[in-house]
């Protein structure tokens, strides 16, 4: 086999393989929610667009899902907004969005003092609404996003207990005060091949249910449940996606995966 196979199968196997858990809720709070993150202030105030519902419409920021879920991480760790501090020209904006996108997600929330400073706003609702030309130019381009290795993972099939372990991994990402950036698929319906962002999650009758931002709904939450008695994940509310059965895989949270 060469090293190249060997390489190939290492990574598979890397990506595919979790821990089994019985009860991913057990020893963990109840319910939690990641401190000093609310819908209302720490999300973008425009919505990433599904291209094939404006078939007609040109410059449409379509495609773009994974550049803000990933985004919405990076001002969360590595920004602060002043709103006291006068504000600055749109290129100095984009600058300053650019410069907290050059953090990679998986690396640690950086202490006050060092993190950029975004002036004149309260918080990214504020900042997105108002600035939203300067916030997408400093955000770039999705290409990279598309062509990111994991992405295959949405035509694979999940061996037996994958779904309770990463929902394992969620629980206590979340329970430590962390955002977990999710891959979201039905494949191969054409329907959802997405990324939400999971920032609370709660105990329910049936199950776990992950509340997540929708880089495509800036109008509210939405949720992702966890069947307990099928070991699976349902979009029980996610934008533009009928109720059923998806499989969730983590994103960007680390070099590789």
């Amino acid at each position: 086999m060469s090293r190249i196979a060997v390489l190939a199968l290492a990574l598979v196997t890397a990506a595919c393989a979790h821990a089994r858990s019985g009860d991913p809720a057990a020893a963990r709070p109840a319910a939690a929610t990641v401190p000093a993150f609310t819908f209302a202030d720490d999300t973008f105030a425009f919505a990433n667009a599904i291209a094939a519902r404006h078939p007609d419409a040109d410059d449409l920021y379509a495609h773009y899902c994974f550049v803000l879920a990933r985004a919405v991480r990076q001002f969360h760790q590595f920004a602060r907004f002043d709103a006291s501090a006068p504000r600055v020209a749109p290129d100095e904006y984009a600058r300053r969005v650019r410069a907290v996108a050059s953090h990679a997600p998986w690396q640690a929330p950086l202490p006050a003092a060092e993190r950029v400073v975004i002036p004149g706003f309260a918080n990214l609702r504020a900042f997105s609404a108002a600035e939203e030309a300067a916030v997408k130019a400093g955000l770039g381009s999705p290409f990279w996003t598309w062509v990111h290795w994991t992405n295959w993972r949405v035509t694979m099939p999940v061996p037996d207990g994958h779904q309770a372990a990463v929902l394992d991994e969620v629980i206590g990402e979340l329970a430590a005060g962390r955002l977990v950036q999710l891959l979201v698929t039905n494949w191969p319906k054409q329907e959802l091949s997405h990324t939400v962002v999971a920032y609370g999650y709660r105990g329910v009758d049936d199950g776990v249910e992950l509340t997540v931002w929708d880089p495509n709904d800036p109008a509210g939450p939405g949720s992702v449940l966890f069947d307990r008695q099928h070991q699976r994940f349902v979009a029980s509310q996610v934008y533009d996606t009928r109720v059923g059965p998806i499989r969730v895989f983590r994103m960007y949270y680390s070099w590789l995966l």
